[in-house]
């Protein structure tokens, strides 16, 4: 895994199967891990929301999330793999926590939804350990709620809240959840739990999720998609610009 600064931003390039690898040798020799996965939105809003972008440098693995940031890094240069999308990789790491019995915490979502990931996700595979799981409405109680994922005895905790809110989140307690991994998930959870359809995987291969999402919820999505891929199209120009006129 070779880490490199992209667009002011520190990112691993590494397959999904390389991540698992790194993720699973650290478990196992119980060092703490923390991760997040960085896509178009994020790298944009990182730029001018400090808290944001210190939550993110502090991570011991950032993959890259969404074709718009590999595409982008390849026309800069960079040699990258794949994406690294953060659902696919949550499903690697339950395959993987279910046959080494890794106790896995699921935190965030509705209540409805998370109740229905676990059971999805305990159907799926069987032998999966969830050690507990709570809705993502917890905001008042911060504390009680790290308490709760620590006395749990969970090794991996997964957190489907909305960015900024997640990232800031793990990085505030990540010493007092009492896990050995802790990764953000987004949107994961309402793919598993069948509430939201994820992309077909021909789009999936060219990139067209963030399309699939506009026309699933267009009044919400169609204008932050918009704002965002403009801002984020002037920051492959002018690191473009910095890489061809170096100092």
């Amino acid at each position: 895994m070779n880490r490199e600064n992209i667009m002011g931003c520190p990112m691993d390039i590494a397959t999904v199967a390389e991540t698992v690898d790194v993720i699973d040798e650290a478990i196992s020799k119980n060092k703490f891990t923390q991760h997040v996965v960085v896509n178009v939105a994020k790298l944009v809003n990182m730029q001018n929301d400090i808290v944001l972008g210190n939550s993110i440098r502090e991570c011991d693995i950032i993959n890259i999330d969404g074709m718009g940031i590999v595409l982008g890094a390849r026309f800069l240069g960079y040699n990258i793999p794949e994406r690294v999308a953060g659902i696919d990789l949550f499903l690697k790491l339950i395959s993987m926590s279910a046959k080494k019995n890794y106790p896995i915490y699921l935190l965030g979502s509705k209540d409805e939804v998370v109740k229905n990931t676990a059971s999805k996700l305990q159907s799926l595979y069987p032998k999966i350990n969830i050690a507990g799981y709570h809705h993502g409405y917890f905001w008042e109680n911060e504390e009680e709620i790290v308490e709760k994922i620590k006395a749990s005895g969970a090794k991996l905790l997964f957190v489907a809240i909305t960015s900024p809110k997640k990232e800031n989140f793990i990085n505030r307690w990540k010493e007092k959840l009492g896990v050995t991994f802790v990764m953000g998930v987004g949107g994961t959870f309402d793919v598993v739990s069948g509430k939201v359809k994820r992309a077909p995987l021909w789009m999936q291969k060219y990139g067209l999720e963030w399309f699939f999402r506009i026309i699933q919820e267009p009044r919400r999505m169609w204008k932050r998609y918009l704002v965002t891929n403009t801002k984020f199209v002037g920051l492959i120009f002018k690191y473009k610009f910095k890489r061809n006129n170096p100092k």
